[in-house]
C-alpha cells in the first residue's frame, strides 16, 4: 500500500508538471517547488508509521508536529521544531488557491487554533499524523470534517 500510494503521488506530481508553477496573476509571486517534492516525498516514506503523542521519530512514533519537524529535518535540511501552533508562527502564509506541495497545513481539532498540522502533498491531499487511527497517513482537504477544520497554510520552504 505505502509503495503504491508513494508511487501514485509521484507520478500526479510528474503528470500535472510538478516542475511548472501553477498560473497566477502576475503580481503574484511564484514559488519554488524542488524542495517542496522532496519533502512529499520523504513524508510518503514515513506512511504506517505509528503514532505516539509527543513523538519525534519514527522508530518511537510520531504525532503531527514531531512528524513535520522530523520530515523537514531529514527531507529538506531545515530544522523546525515546536508544536503545531509553534509551527504556525513560521514561514508566511500562503493562500488555500495557492498551495504546493510541502507547504504545511493548519487545522483546529481540539477547540483550538492551530492544534493539527500536516504537509500538503498536492491534489487536495495532505499526509498527517493524527491520533485517531494510530499511524501517519493521507487524507483529502474535502473531506467534510478537515475542510470545517482547516484554519491556514504555510510555507517554510521559501
Amino acid at each position: 500500500m505505502k509503495r503504491l500510494l508513494l508511487g501514485l503521488v509521484t507520478a500526479s506530481m510528474l503528470l500535472h508538471g510538478c516542475g511548472l508553477p501553477p498560473s497566477r496573476p502576475d503580481n503574484s509571486p511564484q514559488r519554488s517547488q524542488g524542495r517542496g517534492a522532496e519533502v512529499v516525498t520523504f513524508a510518503l516514506t514515513l506512511l504506517e508509521t505509528g503514532y505516539r503523542f509527543g513523538g519525534k521519530n519514527p522508530a518511537a512514533g510520531l504525532d503531527c508536529s514531531g512528524m513535520v519537524s522530523y520530515v523537514f529535518d531529514k527531507g529538506a535540511g531545515l530544522h523546525v521544531q515546536g508544536s503545531a501552533a509553534d509551527l504556525a508562527r513560521q514561514g508566511h502564509t500562503v493562500p488555500a488557491d495557492q498551495l504546493q506541495p510541502g507547504d504545511l497545513l493548519f487545522f483546529n481539532t481540539r477547540h483550538m487554533p492551530h492544534s493539527h498540522v500536516a504537509i500538503y502533498i498536492g491534489d487536495g491531499r495532505f499526509i498527517h499524523a493524527p491520533n485517531s487511527g494510530g499511524q501517519v497517513r493521507t487524507d483529502s482537504l474535502k473531506n467534510p470534517w478537515y475542510a470545517q477544520r482547516f484554519e491556514e497554510a504555510r510555507s517554510l520552504l521559501d
